[in-house]
């Protein structure tokens, strides 16, 4: 009686994994098959001309609804940039002077004391 049970639980674990070997090359080949599928679907959709022609369309469309809007905000930026030029102008010009007043105090002190 033991060895029937022993055997008996052998036989379905043996049974298990070859229907778990099976079950494996089943998932295997879904995946490949799959994965030829979505190729193939790739490609004849890339491929097709009607695609290219409406991809084109719609950036030309685009293209042609945003010009208007990047001329409006080049204009802003125009604008912003004379605007930022305007305000430090006046303060670069008194860097420069303060500069220059630094350098000309300097080389009077090198001259005295080389003197």
């Amino acid at each position: 009686m033991k060895f029937t049970l022993i055997a008996a639980v052998v036989l379905l674990a043996l049974a298990q994994g070859s229907f778990a070997q099976d079950a494996n090359l089943d998932i295997v080949k879904y995946f490949e098959d799959f994965r030829t599928k979505l190729t193939q679907d790739m490609a004849t959709l890339v491929g097709n001309p009607e695609l290219a022609t409406q991809t084109e369309n719609f950036l030309q469309e685009k293209k042609t609804q945003l010009e208007p809007l990047a001329a409006k905000i080049q204009e802003q930026v125009k604008t912003v940039a004379a605007n930022a030029q305007a305000q430090f102008q006046p303060m670069m010009e008194s860097l420069q002077t303060q500069m220059e007043d630094f350098f000309q105090r300097l080389t009077e002190q090198a001259r005295a004391i080389a003197n």
